[in-house]
């Protein structure tokens, strides 16, 4: 018998990056609340005060050495930036940390200071081994995943540890993650390449309520700290970071359309009353489409082929950034929905052709009328003719 074989890389991601200067910003920001919370937030922290390399630091008049991974400051320091009222609440959770062997730590100088050390840090920042000068406020580390599930599993999360944990779990423009292209998007890494969550499993994950988790999202959303992209049914959503290509890659971040999200994930999108009137009259006269299938209303097939080219444009298809490239879409064959896209260059350059599959959705009760919403998915690689 003959066997078909498919090998395919399933992706680690076994660390993340995080910057400094990003961790600064989050505890200045009054607006998230830390309390209540489980342990994330307050060992990134101390991962982001850790040395790169052997130096030296004078407290007092007293020159003490401070090793990779380690750090020596004042407890009222730590106090202030755990946002904590009293000593002994600092106290308290460096020794979790040492229990949990994350971390050991002493007390000098009188016992008002506290010096730590991070006993993974060599395992985890073998590329921060270099000769470097210590800025606290300057550079990255790396930061383990691993740790991620083990710390907000050990308590209810706070609004902070929520957010430093959709931020270790972004993911930008990776091949193995749909939806990535168009943004940084959340990924919990599961395997299945699909960003879609929903309330209840951030609620299981976070050990809070449903109704919490959609405030808190919803606050995020309004601190223009992430965008929550729901769906009907029960498909869930898709959250992507704002802010989030500006502090890793110092790149402007982008805009993210809810239908061009729809067509990467192959789910349901909404097509206005009036599609004709959300288009550009440049951009109406670029499509072309055929009358051969009314399925789907030519209006909002327009509406769809431009959502299309706005997509493509985020694949590389340079054509499509072009104002007078034609975009002939067709019936393909007697199948129902099913379409041959073909993007024209006007001068007569390489061309690039699609099917297309259209699908109606069933008809659901809106405010006293009745509407499609069609899916539309791409299949299949690009063919040049």
């Amino acid at each position: 018998m003959d066997y078909q074989l498919e090998l395919k890389q399933l992706v680690d991601y076994p660390r993340c990056r995080i910057y400094r200067e990003f961790i600064r910003t989050l505890v200045k920001d009054r607006n998230i609340r830390t309390n209540g919370g489980s342990y994330l937030f307050y060992y990134i922290l101390l991962c982001s005060f850790a040395n790169y390399r052997t130096s030296h630091r004078k407290i007092d008049g007293i020159t003490y050495t401070i090793g990779a991974g380690e750090w020596i400051c004042s407890l009222a320091e730590l106090k202030e930036h755990f946002r904590f009222c009293f000593q002994h609440q600092v106290l308290s959770v460096l020794e979790v940390f040492e229990n949990q062997h994350y971390i050991t730590y002493s007390l000098q100088g009188k016992n008002k200071l506290v010096k730590f050390k991070i006993m993974d840090w060599q395992k985890d920042n073998t590329a921060l081994q270099y000769s470097y000068p210590c800025k606290k406020d300057a550079g990255f580390f790396f930061f383990s995943i691993s740790k991620v599930h083990e710390l907000i599993g050990m308590g209810k999360c706070s609004e902070m540890d929520m957010l430093l944990d959709l931020w270790v779990h972004a993911i930008f423009n990776d091949t193995q993650v749909r939806g990535s292209d168009l943004g940084p998007v959340i990924y919990f890494r599961n395997n299945t390449g699909n960003p879609l969550t929903n309330y209840s499993e951030l609620s299981t994950r976070w050990g809070r309520s449903r109704s919490t988790i959609c405030r808190i999202l919803k606050k995020l959303e309004d601190l223009d700290l992430l965008s929550v992209i729901p769906f009907a049914g029960n498909h869930g959503s898709v959250i992507y970071l704002k802010n989030y290509l500006s502090t890793m890659f110092n790149i402007s971040d982008v805009m993210v359309d809810k239908e061009e999200v729809a067509l990467a994930l192959s789910l349901p999108i909404h097509i206005p009353d009036e599609p004709e009137a959300v288009l550009e009259p440049d951009t109406a006269s670029q499509i072309s489409v055929s009358d051969e299938d009314a399925s789907v209303p030519k209006a909002q097939m327009e509406f769809l082929v431009d959502k299309v080219s706005k997509l493509l444009v985020t694949q590389g298809i340079p054509c499509c950034q072009c104002s007078k490239t034609k975009y002939q879409l067709s019936k393909l064959s007697d199948c129902r929905g099913i379409y041959s896209l073909e993007i024209i260059c006007p001068y007569g350059n390489m061309s690039y052709r699609f099917e297309l599959r259209i699908t109606p959705q069933a008809r659901s009760k809106i405010s006293d009328r009745f509407m499609k919403v069609p899916t539309m998915e791409l299949k299949g690689g690009i063919s040049h003719v």
